[in-house]
This record gives structure tokens, C-alpha cells and sequence, in this order.
């Protein structure tokens, strides 16, 4: 339904899968175990257009649209949500903010080095006082001649060590005004930009995650995204597109815990038969994959709108909110499935429930998406 070219998508899921298995199986517990963020694989992601997936062939970008981008990051979410994480992250929001809303100079310059990879990218919104309430920035940017001085911090940014390159949101007006806010791309090196310590996830601990800095950091007004006061309502429209990102990597979650758990019941026995053929056992894991089925249609419907340009704030939230919950849900009855194993690192049912509650917080936690929808449903009564 809402696929036109299913040769092309086979061809893309079969890529991706083929890169997952190669490139991130192997290290995925060795990266887990260490907090390694493995930085030169997204170099071969950006080599296998992975990184640019929705950035038109003309800045360097693969040219897709989000129902590729769905397929992408749950092949690769399958088989470790970190590394999707991380895609989705670069991809949507550092990447999909520059594609969106900046010049056209400034997409010449960032577009091709973000879109092949040759550069990281890191999003900045999120402040240890303002995570749900995004319009209470304390960061703030005041301008100086042609030049802002940003003074602050942020806090929970996807590659705020290693990224080459950030999308930050400041204030430059009163705070709590949606007009008070501005995005600037503030590169690595930049005086007075630095970053924190790495924090220590309790999941997705392969993606790394810090607070970005700020002090006296100028920024040329040649860096400003859009025009001044502006940043509040492109980053509204970001994390619309950003929730089909965290739905795609919830999927892909979700999924990966539910084929484990599938073939570990195929295989043990107890009391003389394999456990799917208890009742308990095979009903639980027809549930799994009718949640499953569900959460890929909401997806597949935003990315298909997302798509058509049409508006997607209600479904967008729905999506999220239905396929992160889902994660969660069955990720938790993989662990049951696999019994004491699935509380042991010798089996991958505890990596998934690890990352899957992550799904449910970032990019709007379920409550927020719960008060997007129920905005969006009012306005039909």
C-alpha cells in the first residue's frame, strides 16, 4: 500500500541487512560492554549512502525517500539499536534541519560532507532544565555586530564528542516566546564550543551521548539557520519527521527481540516438546508479531505521508508512540521467553529491552506524544 517500487526496497533492505550482519553483529556486545562508539563505521555506512539517505543525489545524498529510510534503520536497528540510533539521529535531525531550512550556501557546504559520511553530525536542543519543555531554553545567543555570542549547554546530544559539526537552538528573544529561538550550525574546533563527559547509558550504549558547551562561543551571523527567531517552529517541524525516525528504530528493535525469541522457542525443549507448542508460549509470540504488523503500518502510513508532503503531526506521534511502546512490550517478553538465559549476556534478549526503553523518552517521551495527539484529535471534534 503505501510502497511503489518493492524491487527497489528489497534491493535497499537486503543491502542494509547484508551491511548489519558484516559490519555490526560481530562487535555489537564488544562495543555494548565497552561504551565504544565505533566512529569509522559511519564512514562505511556514509560509503553505502546510509548516512545521506534523504538528501537529494545533487548534495551527495542517496535521494530516497522515508519509506527507504524506514527500511534502513529497521534492518539495521534488528541487529543493534545503537548503531540505528546513531543513524537516525545524524540523519534526521542534524542533516534533515541543514536540508530543510538552510541556504543554499550552507547546503553546498554541509550537505555532501554529511550525506557521505566524511562528517558527523549532532542536533542541540535538549538542556538539563528544558527536556520536555522545549520552548524554555536558557542557552542563549546574543548578537554582537555580525557575530552571536552563544553562552550555555545542552544536554543527552547524539555525537556531541565526535561530531564534525552541530545544529544548535538558542535563545535570542524572551524566554518561553516561539519566536525567541534561533538554530546556528556551529562547527568542531569553534572557540569556546566544547563537550562534556560521556554519559553511562543504561542502553544504546554504542551511541555516544554527552552535553554540548558553550562559552563566549561567537558565531558569524553567516551561520544562522533561516532567519532570526525562527528556531522554535523548524524544530517542531524536525521532530515531527524526528518521530518517524524513533518509530523506524523502535521497529527495527522490536523486531530483532521478537525473531530471538521466535527461533529460541523452535529450538528449546521442555517436557519432552519444543516450547512454542505451549499455549502460553506461541500466543505470546502471536501477540509480539500482530504488534509488530501494527507498528510497521503506522510507520509506513507517516513515512508515506511524510512523503506526499502532507501534514503529520498527529500520525508522526502516533507512530512513535505505538512502535516505541511496542519495543518495550516485546522486548520485555523476549527476556521472559528465553527464562533465566534471557537475563544473561550470552543471549541478545537483554540487549534489546535494554535499548528499547530509550524509544519511549527521547525525541518526546510517550506523554508528550499522548498530548500531540490528543491536540491533533481535538481539533477533528
Amino acid at each position: 500500500m503505501f510502497i511503489e517500487n518493492e524491487q527497489q526496497m528489497m534491493m535497499i533492505r537486503q543491502s542494509a541487512r547484508d551491511f548489519a550482519e558484516t559490519h555490526i553483529r560481530p562487535y555489537i556486545m564488544e562495543w555494548d560492554e565497552a561504551q565504544t562508539f565505533p566512529a569509522p563505521l559511519f564512514k562505511k555506512l556514509g560509503e553505502h549512502g546510509f548516512m545521506g539517505i534523504i538528501v537529494p543525489e545533487a548534495y551527495g545524498g542517496s535521494g530516497f525517500g522515508y519509506q527507504e529510510y524506514i527500511t534502513v534503520l529497521d534492518e539495521i536497528s534488528k541487529v543493534c539499536g545503537s548503531i540505528g540510533l546513531s543513524v537516525a539521529a545524524h540523519n534526521s535531525l542534524c542533516t534533515n534541519h541543514i536540508l530543510s531550512f538552510a541556504n543554499e550556501s550552507q547546503k553546498q557546504k554541509y550537505l555532501p560532507k554529511l550525506a557521505t559520511g566524511e562528517w558527523l553530525g549532532a542536533w542541540g536542543l535538549t538542556e538539563t532544565g528544558s527536556g520536555s519543555d522545549a520552548g524554555g531554553l536558557a542557552t542563549v545567543a546574543v548578537r554582537d555586530g555580525d557575530y552571536f555570542v552563544l553562552n550555555g549547554s545542552k544536554n543527552f546530544i547524539t555525537h556531541a564528542i565526535s561530531s564534525d559539526v552541530a545544529v544548535v537552538l538558542a535563545r535570542t528573544g524572551e524566554k518561553g516566546d516561539k519566536k525567541g529561538v534561533t538554530a546556528f550550525i556551529v562547527e568542531k574546533g569553534t572557540e569556546g564550543f566544547s563537550a562534556g563527559k560521556k554519559e553511562n547509558k543504561l542502553g544504546m550504549r554504542a551511541s555516544e551521548t554527552a552535553c554540548l558547551f558553550f562559552d563566549n562561543c561567537r558565531i558569524h551571523q553567516d551561520q544562522m539557520v533561516g532567519e532570526e527567531g525562527q528556531g522554535f517552529v523548524q524544530a517542531l517541524k524536525l521532530l515531527d519527521g524526528g518521530r518517524i525516525s524513533i518509530a523506524a528504530l523502535s521497529l527495527g528493535i522490536a523486531r530483532g527481540a521478537y525473531e530471538c525469541a521466535l527461533k529460541y522457542a523452535n529450538e528449546r525443549e521442555q517436557f519432552n516438546q519444543k516450547i512454542f507448542e505451549f499455549q502460553a508460549v506461541g500466543f505470546k509470540l502471536a501477540e509480539m508479531a500482530t504488534e509488530i504488523q501494527a507498528a510497521e503500518l503506522l510507520t509506513r502510513q507517516a513515512g508515506f505521508m511524510k512523503d506526499r508532503g502532507e501534514r503529520i503531526s498527529k500520525i508522526g506521534a502516533m507512530a512513535k508512540l505505538y512502535a516505541s511502546e511496542t519495543a518495550v512490550s516485546v522486548s520485555n517478553e523476549s527476556v521472559q521467553i528465553f527464562g533465566g538465559y534471557g537475563f544473561t549476556k550470552d543471549y541478545p534478549a537483554e540487549k534489546f529491552f535494554r535499548d528499547a526503553k530509550l524509544c519511549t523518552i527521547g525525541e518526546g517521551t510517550s506523554s508528550i506524544q499522548k498530548m500531540v495527539i490528543s491536540r491533533e484529535i481535538q481539533k477533528d471534534a
